[in-house]
C-alpha cells in the first residue's frame, strides 16, 4: 500500500475536501553505494572547515550567499531564513479553474496522486463531485499549499477516475527562449512537403507501455553478469554522424526506411533485407553480445554464439 506523503484539505469557496497526497512515480533506479576500490569500505560524508581543517557539527552551519556584483558573502542563519518561511497549512487553496489545453506543459514539475482521506461518505461524496465536475468541464485547478519547507504552485486535474496535481514551476523560473539559438532560413516547400511525409509515416498512437529505460535494463544485465562472475566488456564507442550534406537525399532514404518498417519504426513482416546470419557468423561471441545490448536481446546474458545469431537474425 503506497503511504501518504501529506495530509490536508483541498479548498476552493467554502468547499473543503480532505485528501491524502500520494507519489505518482516509482523510483526504479539502481543505487549504489560509494565504496573505497581497495578494501571496499563504504565512503563517508563530513562537513570540514577549509579554513581550520576540522570538522564541523551541524549545529555551527550556516548559510553563504555569493553577492553577484560584489567580491563577498553573505552570511544567512537559520534565524533569518525561518523569518521568510512560508506559513505551515495543511490546505490546497484552489484560486482559479483553467482551461487545461491553455496550460503549457512545460510548466509542469512533479506528479502526485490525491485520495480522499479518511471513510467517510460525506468526504467520499464531496471528492467525486470535484473529480466529475472537473471532468466534464475539462478544467484544471491552479492553487498553491506548502509542503516541508517550500510552497508550490500546483495544478489539479482527473486522470484514471482520480485527482491528480502537479507542482509547475514559475513563469521566471522557464528560460526565455530568446537565449536560445534558432534554426536558419526557412525550408523549401520540397523539403517540407518531404518532411511531413516522414513524419507522417513514422507517426502512430501514443501508447507508455512501447517505451522502456534501455539504460536500466543494461545496468541490471551488467550487475547479473558480474554477479554471475561473467566478464563485463564496454561496448566500441559508435562514431558520431556527420552533417547531411543532402537534406532532401536525406529525407528520402529516412522515408523509404520508415516505409519499409511498416510505419510505425518496426520491421514490416515478410521484410528479409536483414537476413544477415552469415555476416554475424564471423563475428567473435562478444562482438555479437554487443550487438545484443544494443537490440536489447531478452536474456542474451546467457545464450552461446549460435543462440545469439538465431536472436539477432530474427
Amino acid at each position: 500500500m503506497a503511504r501518504a506523503l501529506w495530509a490536508g484539505s483541498l479548498s476552493f469557496g467554502l468547499v473543503n475536501v480532505p485528501v491524502q497526497l500520494f507519489s505518482a512515480v516509482r523510483d526504479l533506479d539502481l543505487h549504489f553505494t560509494q565504496l573505497h576500490e581497495k578494501d571496499g569500505s563504504p565512503i563517508e560524508t563530513r562537513r570540514f572547515c577549509a579554513e581550520e581543517d576540522r570538522e564541523v557539527p551541524y549545529e555551527e552551519i550556516a548559510h553563504g550567499y555569493d553577492l553577484e556584483d560584489e567580491d563577498r558573502r553573505l552570511v544567512l542563519t537559520d534565524e533569518d531564513l525561518a523569518s521568510v518561511a512560508p506559513r505551515k497549512t495543511r490546505t490546497i487553496d484552489i484560486h482559479a479553474f483553467v482551461d487545461l489545453a491553455d496550460v503549457d506543459p512545460i510548466h509542469f514539475d512533479h506528479p502526485y496522486f490525491l485520495a480522499p482521506s479518511g471513510d467517510s461518505e460525506g468526504t467520499r461524496r464531496a471528492y467525486q463531485l470535484l473529480v466529475e465536475v472537473m471532468r466534464s468541464t475539462d478544467r484544471a485547478a491552479l492553487g498553491r499549499f506548502v509542503m516541508r519547507t517550500k510552497e508550490y504552485l500546483v495544478a489539479v486535474r482527473v486522470r484514471d477516475d482520480r485527482l491528480s496535481l502537479t507542482t509547475m514551476l514559475f513563469a521566471d523560473e522557464i528560460r526565455d527562449p530568446g537565449d536560445v539559438p534558432a534554426g536558419g532560413r526557412k525550408p523549401s516547400k520540397a523539403q517540407l512537403a518531404g518532411a511531413v511525409k516522414l513524419i507522417e509515416a513514422l507517426s502512430e498512437p501514443w501508447n507508455p507501455d512501447d517505451y522502456e529505460d534501455r539504460y536500466r535494463k543494461r545496468l541490471q544485465d551488467v550487475v547479473a553478469r558480474k554477479k554471475s562472475g561473467k566478464r563485463i566488456r564496454a561496448p566500441k564507442q559508435e562514431p558520431q554522424p556527420s552533417p547531411v550534406p543532402d537534406l532532401m537525399a536525406a529525407l528520402e532514404r529516412s522515408l523509404q526506411e520508415a516505409q519499409g518498417r511498416g510505419g510505425n519504426g518496426k520491421r514490416a513482416s515478410g521484410d528479409n533485407a536483414d537476413d544477415d546470419g552469415d555476416d554475424l557468423a564471423g563475428l567473435s561471441r562478444d562482438e555479437l553480445y554487443e550487438r545484443a545490448q544494443q537490440a536489447d536481446v531478452s536474456g542474451r546474458s546467457s545464450m552461446s554464439k549460435q543462440q545469439l545469431i538465431k536472436a539477432l537474425s530474427r
